[in-house]
């Protein structure tokens, strides 16, 4: 076989359709499986147990101007978990991630976690510290005006950027998505950029009600940095309700770090998925609650604890959770009608509901089961995506040079192939190859010599023949067939012989009829 000149029409194709994936995602998705199986080779021979396999990476990583390629955004937003899994689209995923992109991203998290820790300080841990001693020491008070100040600098700062560039960009561009009436920015459809922007606002609050400044701007003796004074009063508990929700948002946003293990990834976007049974559930709660409590108002009874429809639909939930007291229940012996309805609640909510909650619980994790290693990388890869448009061009440059993607790659010892791949070897049972995926011609490999037959089409024209002949092997059959019987029919006439006895006519073409008299 020669080997000085392989054809190989990946480039040629995504040079004239840079955005061959893009289309194929959005018109013809069932075709990019066989796009992202062509761009992969696998030697038919074994060496030692293990297999070479050809990844051509270089369409997938980068463009024609030495950029990253949009080409794992399309995927991604395709949102397909399986195709997400594809042997050549996870490698690219987990090289990029593991060599560019890994590092951008915690170094930008390792900040979003510092302040979160600043936040935790100042919030739950240093204003818990000298409860009994007023006013506290200059050094604790200092801390948490210091700690607070960071917060409100660096961290809403940061997001009012954000937020405003965005909304900024979503008003030039037009980008918005019309919600019940409501036109809002696109970006605002993840549900990170809307607990981004809801802390945002609870930190403006904050702001707004922080005890601190009321305390320095109202009071000219009151001590410095101190929380605590007249006009701070009617502020703390609004203000602790602010600091509680944004801790609860500043937490959330934290399970993007779960991107870092593919299985941690996975468990929470399980987790995420079955989310909405239990919102299910709760609705359907809800409804059962607002109806027995409002049931068993309206029935004569003396019990302290159903008396108004808040104070019932309180302890009916208390009773699902397991929250109210045995005494309680005990004295409901003296009204035995509203016992009898809080019997039928706790069958209802208890029993059918709760057991139902855990069968849907079970079908929807069996459901997300089978995907959820695609769906973690569907998340990895929306992350690499938007971390690698704040890596550096210098790395990025490195990162290029490391892969060596100008090199040809061998298909064998001594059989140098194309360029744009990456090698790696496999276990030989992993994907069992018998045929070779490369299609050799002998003689020479001139450009303007011409393009030599396939056997395919030899064994074509072959198979064309042979059907003609057994063609005409039956038309002659037939013909011969129809002049035997004509003969044996005149002979039987013309003869009479007894029964029993045979006779042989010979034709004129000399084909022989044997018939039996009866």
């Amino acid at each position: 076989a020669d080997r000085d000149r392989y054809y190989y029409g990946n480039d040629i194709l995504f040079e004239r359709h840079p955005d061959i994936i893009k289309r194929l995602c959005i018109d013809a998705p069932a075709l990019l499986p066989v796009l992202l199986n062509g761009l992969i080779w696998r030697s038919r021979i074994t060496e030692q147990g293990q297999r070479r396999v050809n990844y051509y990476i270089k369409h997938l990583v980068v463009t024609a101007d030495g950029t990253f390629s949009p080409a794992i955004e399309w995927i991604t937003d395709n949102k397909d978990p399986k195709i997400v899994c594809h042997p050549i689209v996870s490698m690219v995923i987990d090289l990029v991630w593991d060599r560019v992109a890994f590092r951008t991203f915690v170094y930008g998290k390792l900040w979003f976690l510092f302040m979160l820790m600043v936040f935790v300080l100042s919030q739950s841990i240093l204003r818990h510290l000298e409860i009994g001693r007023s006013p506290r020491s200059e050094y604790l008070r200092v801390s948490i005006f210091v700690c607070r100040c960071f917060i409100y600098i660096c961290s809403l700062g940061h997001g009012l950027v954000h937020h405003t560039k965005n909304i900024a960009g979503s008003c030039r561009n037009r980008e918005f998505k019309r919600i019940c009436g409501l036109r809002i920015p696109q970006y605002l459809l993840d549900w990170q950029e809307i607990a981004s922007l809801s802390l945002v606002v609870f930190l403006i609050m904050m702001l707004i009600l922080e005890p601190i400044l009321h305390c320095l701007v109202g009071d000219e003796d009151a001590i410095l940095f101190e929380e605590r004074c007249d006009e701070s009063k009617p502020l703390i508990f609004a203000y602790s309700v602010m600091s509680t929700a944004a801790m609860l948002l500043y937490f959330l946003l934290l399970t993007d770090l779960s991107v870092i293990s593919t299985s941690v990834s996975a468990y929470v976007l399980v987790c995420g998925k079955v989310l909405s049974e239990v919102g299910l559930f709760l609705f359907g709660l809800t409804f059962f609650v607002a109806a027995f409590a409002c049931a068993i108002c309206s029935l004569e009874q003396v019990s302290e604890d159903f008396q108004g429809i808040p104070m019932s639909a309180l302890n009916l939930y208390k009773m699902t959770f397991a929250m109210f007291s045995g005494r309680s229940y005990d004295l409901l012996n003296d009204s035995p009608f509203a016992l009898i309805g809080i019997l039928v609640y706790i069958i209802t909510s208890v029993v059918f509901l709760t057991n139902l909650l855990i069968a849907q619980l079970s079908c929807a994790y069996m459901a997300c089961y089978q995907d959820m290693v695609g769906f973690a990388r569907l998340g990895r890869g929306k992350i690499v995506a938007e971390t690698m448009l704040s890596v550096s061009k210098p790395r990025w440059n490195r990162f290029l040079e490391m892969l060596r993607l100008d090199e040809r790659v061998e298909f064998g010892e001594g059989d140098i192939g194309l360029a744009g791949g990456m090698q790696l070897f496999e276990p030989a049972a992993a994907n069992i190859t018998t045929v070779d995926m490369i299609r050799r011609f002998g003689g020479t490999t001139s450009p303007s010599a011409k393009w030599p037959e396939t056997g395919a089409d030899q064994d074509e024209d072959e198979d064309r023949l042979e059907r003609m002949e057994k063609l005409i092997e039956k038309a002659m059959k037939r013909m011969s067939g129809g002049g035997n019987r004509r003969a044996g029919q005149s002979s039987s006439m013309g003869s009479s012989s007894p029964l029993g006895s045979n006779s042989v006519n010979e034709g004129s073409d000399g084909a022989a009829s044997a018939t039996k008299s009866e």
